[in-house]
């Protein structure tokens, strides 16, 4: 039976951050819906402290937002120009953004309604996403004189390409469900309201899958080589270390044994 945990906010307040248990799934759920899952300093350490957990008891990630809507960016109200606070808000994100590239498991996120700025940066930094049919995705930061942040400079242009990107960050251009999935930034579009029923059954795939493959395979995607010769030589070390492991040593039997009976 799935178990629910809750990570709690302020005293009387709700939790900022849902997870839930869905078999091998974790489902972690953005929960300020009527501030459309703005992000705050807590809520992003809160994030942060799900994720990190989920890599050790999970064999993969849904990463969503509550009421309706996935996480219209920072929260304005909160920020301050105090260098060291701004510096520790940032320093979170950096955190945030360094955890969903290089996790061991697979974060599929699942997105209605829209995701804007630090939202438009989870996505990306996604493994796989699904959105809903009238979602919007924009970098919004530009609006209130901001630059991106989370890792967005990074994570955006290898997800739709350089000259999309800039258009996104300096021009502001927001993409709906069908662009973004054009552009690369969506890899599925559903029907409204099943973003996340989709995104649950893609997030049980992949923990179906070897979980050693799928955190090299997710490693080999983030370090980002510059030639191919460097990719192939990655490639090369993660597959000695994947050959020696007791999972693939008993798949490789196991398809050896089917081809064997086929014949």
């Amino acid at each position: 039976m799935p178990s629910t945990q809750e990570r709690a906010g302020a005293a009387g307040t709700e939790p900022r951050i849902l997870t839930e248990d869905r078999q091998s799934v974790r489902l972690i759920t953005l929960n300020r819906p009527e501030r459309r899952n703005v992000l705050d300093l807590p809520a992003r350490a809160d994030l942060l402290a799900a994720l990190r957990a989920a890599e050790h008891e999970a064999r993969a990630v849904v990463l969503t937002g509550a009421g309706g809507f996935f996480c219209a960016g920072g929260d304005i109200r909160a920020m301050t120009a105090d260098p060291s606070e701004a510096a520790r808000r940032l320093d979170v994100l950096a955190a945030l953004a360094g955890q969903l590239v290089h996790s061991s498991v697979p974060v599929v996120a699942a997105v209605e309604g829209g995701a804007y700025g630090a939202g438009l940066s989870l996505v990306s930094a996604a493994t796989y996403v699904v959105s809903g049919a009238t979602a919007r995705f924009e970098a919004s930061f530009g609006r209130i004189g901001l630059a991106p942040d989370t890792g967005l400079t990074w994570t955006l242009p290898r997800r739709i390409g350089h000259a999309r990107a800039r258009r996104m960050l300096l021009l502001l251009d927001a993409y709906d469900a069908d662009q973004a999935h054009a552009a690369g930034l969506v890899d599925e579009v559903v029907d409204d309201g099943q973003a996340l029923p989709r995104a649950i059954q893609v997030a049980k795939r992949l923990a179906e899958l070897s979980a050693p493959m799928v955190a090299a395979t997710s490693a080999l995607l983030a370090q980002g080589h510059s030639t191919v010769a460097e990719a192939a030589a990655a490639e090369g070390r993660a597959q000695v270390r994947l050959l020696q492991s007791s999972e693939s040593q008993a798949l490789r039997a196991r398809f050896l044994d089917r081809s064997a009976r086929r014949r």
